[in-house]
């Protein structure tokens, strides 16, 4: 994932913005037994750390939200809305936290290991061309995602040490561009190819790859990845290619046998599902969230379209709470526009029921 253009307004000191919508804005009501009015927690506005955005990640456990900002990382309560602390010099796209051993990486080069506690770094990693990430819970393992050679490094949760790495995981052992991935707590994970139309599995343990699911002509450019582990069904929100459709391919995790295909309000580059409610999220620059309903392992539906704000692109989920986090930048309301100097606000968004 590539991030965010920045104005060169962003160099300067700007303001901070925290947004919590505590029901879903429905653009077009799938049904009429649905429909919740959206409510606005009063925005909270602090400093950023520094200029651009791409991920963010929830900790549900400890309560916290990681937002990377160019060259550090602000991290938010999930029960207050409140600014909790900043991880200064540690650049990156995004972070990959361990909830049990409090520990945290940072997706740049060089990766910073840090302690999530102390908002302390332990020690920094080079991870050329770093990007995504994911957590693996039963390996205590982080992985960086890149477009680049090695497409995965993967460092010990514990202590930060380089345990092992995939210099290319597409077919016939092609370098791939990585863009996000998911575990399914089993020993599988998935990633999706945003060069191809293909989802390539990874052995957590073995770090081999095992396997490539096609998503057919539908599945260009695969970006947001979510999976329901309970019925092994992976979410794949594609943008489409150039002149494309941006589709959810919907297909099996066990042998990528595809159940369906969905379309997408907007070009996506994050994903999540929420076990509770099964439904999966797809959120786009365009300002909007696709809602995708599991009715069950084989029937799904649009169920909304949620209005968010432009550029809202990257999104995660607080499995306490059921609310969808989703970010963007914007200028400040009456900071003198866009130019060189003018504030701008890190929105940071909690959409839910």
């Amino acid at each position: 994932m590539k991030k965010s253009p920045q104005s060169p307004s962003t160099l300067l000191a700007a303001a901070l913005g925290l947004s919590a919508f505590l029901g879903l804005a429905q653009i077009a009501p799938a049904t009429t037994s649905r429909p919740s009015p959206t409510r606005f927690l009063p925005p909270r506005r602090f400093p950023p750390p520094g200029d651009g955005i791409d991920y963010v990640t929830a900790d549900s456990l400890n309560r916290r939200v990681y937002v990377a900002c160019g060259n550090a990382v602000n991290v938010f309560d999930l029960d207050t809305f409140k600014l909790a602390g900043t991880l200064a010099k540690a650049p990156g796209h995004g972070v990959a936290i361990d909830p049990e051993n409090h520990t945290g990486l940072v997706a740049g080069n060089p990766a910073t290991f840090f302690n999530t506690k102390t908002l302390e770094a332990i020690k920094t990693l080079p991870a050329p061309g770093a990007d995504g990430y994911i957590f693996d819970a039963p390996t205590h393992h982080f992985f960086i995602l890149s477009h680049r050679a090695p497409n995965l490094l993967v460092v010990d949760s514990k202590d930060g040490s380089i345990v092992g790495k995939v210099d290319a995981i597409g077919p016939n052992g092609a370098n791939a561009a990585v863009e996000q991935g998911v575990t399914d707590g089993e020993g599988h994970l998935y990633f999706d190819v945003a060069n191809a139309h293909h989802i390539a599995v990874v052995d957590a343990k073995t770090l081999k790859v095992t396997g490539h699911f096609d998503l057919g002509t539908q599945g260009n450019g695969p970006a947001g990845l979510a999976i329901d582990t309970k019925n092994h069904i992976l979410f794949a929100m594609c943008r489409g290619g150039r002149g494309g459709t941006p589709t959810c391919v919907i297909l099996s995790a066990v042998d990528g046998k595809i159940i369906t295909t969905l379309p997408l309000a907007g070009s996506s580059d994050g994903a999540a599902f929420n076990p509770r409610t099964m439904e999966a999220f797809s959120s786009h620059g365009n300002g909007t969230l696709s809602v995708i309903k599991e009715k069950s392992p084989t029937e799904f539906v649009v169920l909304e379209t949620v209005k968010t704000k432009a550029g809202g692109k990257t999104c995660t989920l607080d499995t306490k709470t059921d609310h969808v986090i989703v970010i963007t930048r914007e200028a400040a309301p009456g900071g003198g526009g866009q130019g060189r100097g003018a504030p701008q606000l890190l929105d940071v968004m909690f959409i839910g029921r």
